[in-house]
């Protein structure tokens, strides 16, 4: 008896373990994460699976192939290439990318390594050649807006001049980006963005990208510094236009005064001397006396007629006295 209940435990564990490996072998399941391509005998059967759930497949013949339907990611090895101005930079670039159609994708790379491998080819291409259609100062910048583009006048070479910006390396990107995009929608793949991560000047051209730079805020300095001095020169002349202006109007102020008070002091001498005879004497010898203050005095030695009228008072002094 407890031999044969011993069978039956051993019968029914049996039973379960192989209704355990038929169900593994004939359902499968699909994550939200990814999608199903199944195959059978290497070929694939049907339509996608691309929705979540438990599904059910033919044991040993059909196989299970699970595409991840999330945003990846391509990290692109850097390359050195030369730009439209000669200049080799190395180039370390990035991009996310999806799976869209998954027959196509199975039936041409099969798994992501070939993805990225054909990744590495189509963007790298696409890449060489927008970086040889521009300039380095294109790539470097990243947008076209310049704040302080300054005209360095014909005198200076046209190296050293501050170009502007008619792309910008944002630009740049959605070449790559809209000249990759279409030829890996062939293999059922969506490339969503690339952009550039690094750039790197190559050492045999970093010394002369440096002068370079240096030389042009040298000549933007230089051509601040002349404009400065000359709008300080301007305001020097204006102060001094301005200084001369106020110094002619206050002179000629002045002597319209001092015109007007000789003019009124001789006006009222005229009336107060004119008045009678006594006054006008009165006041010829006020004015031959302070004659005689300022043009005598101890060293002076003066000849005069008898009959001069500067010599009248002296002559008649001991009289009046």
């Amino acid at each position: 008896m407890k031999l044969a209940a011993l069978l039956r435990s051993v019968w029914v564990i049996g039973g379960i373990i192989v209704l355990a490996v038929a169900v593994k072998l004939c359902f499968y399941t699909v994550s939200e994460q990814e999608q199903v391509i199944l195959t059978q005998f290497g070929r694939p059967i049907g339509q996608p699976v691309r929705s979540a759930g438990f599904y059910l497949k033919i044991p040993l013949i059909q196989t299970v192939n699970r595409i991840d339907k999330r945003f990846l990611e391509w990290d692109g090895r850097p390359s050195e290439m030369p730009t439209r101005d000669k200049l080799y930079i190395i180039v370390d670039s990035f991009g996310r990318w999806r799976i869209t159609d998954p027959s196509q994708y199975f039936t041409r790379l099969r798994d992501e390594r070939s993805a990225l491998s054909r990744l590495d080819d189509i963007v790298g291409s696409e890449m060489r050649n927008a970086i040889a259609k521009h300039d380095l100062i294109e790539i470097v910048r990243t947008v076209k807006d310049r704040k302080a583009v300054v005209d360095l006048g014909p005198e200076s070479q046209s190296f050293n001049q501050l170009l502007p910006i008619s792309v910008g390396r944002t630009a740049i990107e959605h070449e790559v980006l809209r000249a990759a995009a279409p030829k890996l929608k062939d293999f059922g793949v969506e490339l969503i963005d690339v952009r550039f991560m690094r750039i790197n000047y190559n050492q045999r051209v970093s010394a002369k990208i440096h002068e370079r730079m240096i030389s042009e805020r040298q000549q933007i300095a230089a051509r601040f510094r002349s404009e400065g001095e000359g709008e300080a020169a301007k305001i020097l002349g204006n102060k001094e236009r301005d200084l001369r202006r106020i110094e002619s109007e206050a002179y000629r102020e002045v002597q319209k005064i001092k015109g007007e008070a000789d003019a009124k002091a001789t006006d009222i001498y005229a009336r107060a001397y004119g008045a009678n005879a006594a006054a006008g004497e009165f006041h010829a010898f006020l004015r031959t006396m302070e004659t005689y203050q300022k043009s005598l005095s101890n060293d002076t030695t003066l000849i005069l007629s008898t009959d001069s009228d500067l010599f009248r008072y002296l002559k008649n002094s001991s009289i009046r006295k």
